[in-house]
């Protein structure tokens, strides 16, 4: 019986089986080239392959740290009412460069977070009873804005013009 010469399989290299886990990684969610980059690292891949990889992928407009600060922003405000303070810091955790922070972020000025910031109170007023006990419902609210990332002079500032006018709202 002859034996058969051994097949060459040709393996993956690192550099495909690295850009196939950022494909599979980007097709979840966006991220950044900073969360790419720590997976990639978690995995043992090289710096050099890394470097490579995320190079390719910035080239190709697969990564772009300032769409994705931009389009976090915009989902984040939208959806779960962020302060800027609170943005920043979830972004410079993500990875993202100051300057692309303090760009996206630019576009937002008092007057838009102190807007945002009544629309969260009154939403959450419409729920409330409103009894003898101001207290309660101010420390809730504030405490509301506070896990939001709005400062405590703002908040109790807003709470407190909001709770005075849903009480003349409901006298009406």
């Amino acid at each position: 019986m002859t034996s058969c010469p051994p097949q060459s399989i040709s393996e993956p290299s690192r550099e495909e089986q690295a850009r196939a886990l950022c494909l599979r990684l980007l097709t979840a969610r966006a991220r950044t080239r900073a969360e790419l980059a720590g997976q990639l690292s978690k995995r043992g891949y090289p710096d050099d392959v890394r470097e490579r990889v995320l190079d390719r992928l910035a080239a190709v407009g697969l990564i772009d740290d300032a769409d994705f600060a931009q389009q976090w922003v915009q989902s984040r405000r939208a959806k779960a009412g962020k302060s800027k303070r609170a943005l920043a810091a979830e972004l410079h955790t993500k990875g993202v460069d100051d300057d692309v922070i303090t760009a996206v972020l630019g576009g937002i000025d008092a007057g838009a977070e102190r807007d945002r910031a009544e629309q969260l109170v009154r939403a959450k007023l419409r729920r409330e009873t409103l009894g003898g006990d101001d207290a309660r419902v101010v420390r809730r609210l504030v405490g509301m804005l506070a896990r939001r990332g709005y400062g405590q002079n703002l908040a109790a500032d807003v709470v407190l013009s909001e709770l005075a006018a849903e009480r003349e709202r409901r006298r009406v």
